[in-house]
């Protein structure tokens, strides 16, 4: 059974609960943006955010989570914060 769109984002929103606590126990966070064409769009908050791990906590452990437990998640990407800031580059 497929499901819809916004069946889609409560699944996802529910597994993001799921993994948030990770997250926060190191003093970052992860927002949800939007879904489209199978693509999860998140924020990283927080201790995440310019983190030199947060591509692989993003693709290795998020995306993993998203695509393993939500049908039709095929990848996740990181939006930058509404200033522009995406972290910092060292």
């Amino acid at each position: 059974m497929e499901l819809t769109r916004d069946e889609q984002i409560e699944k996802i929103k529910e597994v993001l609960n799921l993994l948030r606590p990770y997250l926060q126990r190191d003093g970052g966070d992860v927002e949800f943006v939007d879904f489209n064409d199978g693509i999860v769009q998140l924020k990283m908050l927080g201790a995440c955010q310019g983190c030199a791990i947060a591509d692989v906590t993003v693709y290795d452990g998020i995306e993993r989570a998203l695509v393993e437990e939500v049908p039709g998640v095929i990848g996740v990407e990181t939006v930058e914060d509404d200033n522009g800031f995406d972290g910092w580059n060292f």
